[in-house]
């Protein structure tokens, strides 16, 4: 397969063999000090080491103290490596988490405070008035499709709840996505980042604000995502798989804009209360909330019957999930992944006050939560 390039807004350059072009990106643009963010998995691996192989003529520093779902004391530690190695510029390299940290690393590192103060719902929020250190991005999962997001979601070192940071100019100045850095990603997780994918594409589709340009783009992205993801998981190594399901990822993070829905307010009450994997989370919620979804949008749901090339109309379509989540090894219900009775308050009082379910194409009360939390044990 060959490379592509292509701007949809972010500049994209799309292939294996991609992350091969960024120290020389880089120097085209007079930057000589980068500083790779990543997660602390990833720092420890071969893959690193093999990206940083690539990077002669540069002056590196990695900061790897991402970890779990990221938190506003880990972009400020990152912040405070930017200023000790006197960066120039943010290469971020891994999954969302590491991505989101990524970049914000370069506001709190040119803005004063603390980083959740620049989120969008803080009471005295604070703007983004310095200039932003080059920043470009490289995934090495395919699900969040954070490399082409102009947010960061970022939690609360205490509380766990997720703070959003939003702006067009937190973007990437370019994406170099390289199937191949997905190549070694272990079953589970290309299962689980791969649902995250699926999710945001369909659920934007979903999402009954207007935007036919986003429905467009979701549409397709759930079709290559559903011809592709049990490939992914079964056959790791075949780059067509991995290169479908990272533009997969892509196109959902690029639809969404138009938003989410009440699968993605569940998820992120899941990963606050449980610590749970996003798209574990939406996996195991979506068939749920999907189920209950389909008289609010009938035709869409046959729609998506349709390009996932699956009979039986909407059912069929919820149907259909259930089915691709046991073939990629998604199995159990929340109570067997250790969600408890007690913790039902709490996750729905969060859900509630999520803003995804704003666009879900049912309206959904506390009571509405608890009961799909309740169908969902």
């Amino acid at each position: 397969m060959s490379l592509s390039s292509f701007s949809f807004p972010t500049d994209i350059r799309f292939g294996p063999g991609a992350r091969r072009e960024v120290a020389q990106h880089l120097q085209d643009q007079g930057l000589r000090r980068p500083l790779i963010v990543t997660d602390r998995g990833l720092a420890a691996l071969p893959a690193l080491a093999e990206f940083q192989s690539h990077l002669g003529g540069l002056d590196v520093l990695v900061f790897g103290g991402v970890f779990g779902n990221p938190t506003a004391g880990q972009v400020m530690a990152g912040a405070a490596a930017y200023k000790t190695h006197r960066a120039d510029c943010v290469i971020g390299i891994g999954g969302g988490a590491a991505l989101d940290v990524a970049k914000v690393v370069g506001v709190a590192a040119t803005h004063d405070g603390d980083i959740l103060e620049y989120a969008w719902d803080h009471p005295q929020v604070r703007a983004l008035t310095n200039p932003l250190p080059y920043f470009v991005a490289l995934p090495t999962t395919a699900g969040t499709g954070s490399e082409v997001g102009r947010s960061a979601v970022i939690s609360e070192d205490e509380t766990h709840l997720k703070r959003v940071i939003f702006s067009p100019k937190i973007l990437a100045r370019k994406v170099f996505a390289d199937p191949e850095l997905t190549v070694g990603l272990p079953p589970q997780v290309t299962a689980a980042t791969g649902m995250d994918a699926l999710t945001h594409n369909i659920e934007s589709y979903l999402s009954p604000a207007y935007h036919p340009l986003c429905d467009g783009i979701a549409l397709e992205g759930t079709r290559i995502a559903a011809r592709s993801l049990v490939r992914a998981v079964r056959e790791p190594a075949s780059i067509e798989a991995r290169s479908d399901m990272m533009m997969s990822s892509m196109m959902g993070a690029i639809a969404f804009q138009k938003d989410l829905g009440a699968v993605h307010s569940c998820a992120h009450a899941l990963g606050a209360v449980c610590d749970m994997h996003h798209g574990l989370a939406n996996a195991l919620m979506i068939e749920t909330v999907l189920g209950w979804n389909i008289e609010a949008a009938p035709d869409k749901f046959e729609e998506l019957a349709h390009v996932c090339r699956v009979g039986g109309g909407g059912p069929g379509f919820v149907r259909w999930l259930g089915h691709l989540k046991q073939q990629i090894g998604i199995t159990g219900t929340l109570s067997s992944h250790g969600v408890k009775q007690e913790q039902l308050p709490r996750l729905v009082d969060i859900a509630v006050k999520d803003i995804c379910h704003h666009t879900n194409p049912r309206p959904v009360t506390a009571a509405d939560f608890e009961r799909l939390f309740l169908a969902a044990m």
